[in-house]
């Protein structure tokens, strides 16, 4: 469905609406940062998915990173790029499908590597996911290095690995490592010291490394020279290697909102709206860590403005508050609420849980005018249980 700007009202309830010319902005960006510091930058997938823009990422980024199968074909099958594939721990069903989509294969352990390494085809690059042991991620839920990390082999598992199956060593094309969470330049540098400090002494037999994601190269005080200088530096020095960089955050990073609809306004207390988008189901981060999202036309801090209101979902758990807001004007039924930047790590989480349908998707082109890419319902629903 497509319909032109004075058709907006008419929208499905709650959407989330990706702005084409925003993101359109994200690319040319990270496409700059590729082409001066020839480097090349992938999609990564978990961040950022959505299928209908991928013409447009096509023509600016090298390919994606999945981190399994059905992420895998996705790019494979929508993107036609390179298929960058990693997982804590492939499953034996699974890895053959992957073997014939993916280029690159990045495994999490020596031990996955020796149990598939016959799985393997010629055109399959081979590496490891390192543990370089430094981030400075202050959120643990979010900390890919934190203490006892799952993810990634420390300098001592490595060696213990090396040991244990000697000959694997020889199949490694590439190591990835990933310590990074919303974070800018001036930490990639530090925590690439302390990797190229542990493990440069294999760099000489390797053909690329990948610097994993978290790098928030779109945000407003990104120091974009800084990274581009540095990489500049890395393939000066290792002229021999490729390198990979892999957001999925910068790519949708403020390009586009979700909006909603106030269903009912009930007191108990405080004026509570409830709304037909839920932090559980439709912005979960909300829930999982200390983040609040920003509303069109209203105050996170909800003594700022006249008329204050708590947001809540419409769904049967209790703790399913999106948080306290403050108003101009008093809220009623039928009213619209826009969240902000929920285009990145959104979709991607959303669930069905109470019955409660997804968001529809929704394009606003170049234009000004808006495509409804998909809508969801009860089949929806019912395909997941």
């Amino acid at each position: 469905m497509k319909c032109n700007n004075n058709q907006t009202i008419n929208l499905p309830s709650p959407s989330y609406v990706c702005e084409e010319t925003l993101l359109l902005n994200n690319l040319k960006l990270l496409k700059y940062v590729q082409d001066e510091a020839d480097v090349s930058i992938l999609l990564a997938l978990k961040g950022f998915s959505l299928k209908s823009t991928f013409d447009l990422c096509r023509e600016h980024l090298k390919g994606c990173c999945a981190s399994g199968l059905n992420e895998a074909l996705l790019a494979y099958e929508e993107f036609k790029g390179e298929v960058h594939t990693y997982s804590p721990a492939f499953k034996p069903n699974e890895f053959e499908k992957i073997t014939e989509i993916s280029n690159h294969i990045v495994f999490n352990s020596f031990a996955q590597l020796e149990l598939y390494k016959n799985s393997l085809k010629n055109h399959n690059s081979i590496g490891l996911r390192i543990n370089p042991e430094y981030s400075s991620v202050e959120i643990d839920l979010y900390n890919p290095c934190g203490i006892y990390s799952r993810l990634g082999i420390t300098k001592c598992e490595f060696l213990k690995g090396i040991n244990t199956y000697p000959n694997n060593l020889e199949l490694i094309s590439g190591f990835h490592f990933h310590a990074l969470c919303e974070q800018n330049f001036d930490v990639l540098e530090e925590v690439f010291n302390k990797f190229e400090a542990e493990f440069s002494e294999y760099f000489s037999r390797l053909k690329w490394l990948n610097f994993g994601g978290g790098h928030h190269i779109t945000r407003i005080d990104y120091d974009v020279e800084g990274l581009i200088n540095f990489l500049k530096k890395i393939r000066a020095k290792y002229p021999h290697l490729k390198i990979y960089l892999e957001p999925g955050e910068a790519v949708g990073w403020k390009t586009g909102y979700l909006e909603s609809t106030v269903l009912d306004v009930v007191h108990n207390g405080i004026d509570i709206a409830i709304l037909d988008a839920s932090a559980e189901c439709h912005m979960p981060d909300t829930l999982a860590m200390p983040y609040k999202a920003d509303i069109r036309g209203a105050s996170s801090d909800a003594n700022e403005k006249q008329y204050k209101y708590r947001l809540g979902g419409n769904t049967c758990l209790a703790g399913d508050i999106i948080g306290d807001y403050s108003f101009d004007k008093p809220l009623n039924v039928g009213d619209k609420i826009i969240f902000e930047d929920m285009i990145h790590y959104t979709m991607v989480k959303t669930t069905t849980f109470n019955g409660v349908n997804l968001p529809s998707i929704v394009i606003k082109k170049s234009d000004n005018s808006f495509l409804v890419v998909s809508n969801f319902g009860y089949n929806d629903f019912k395909s997941r249980i």
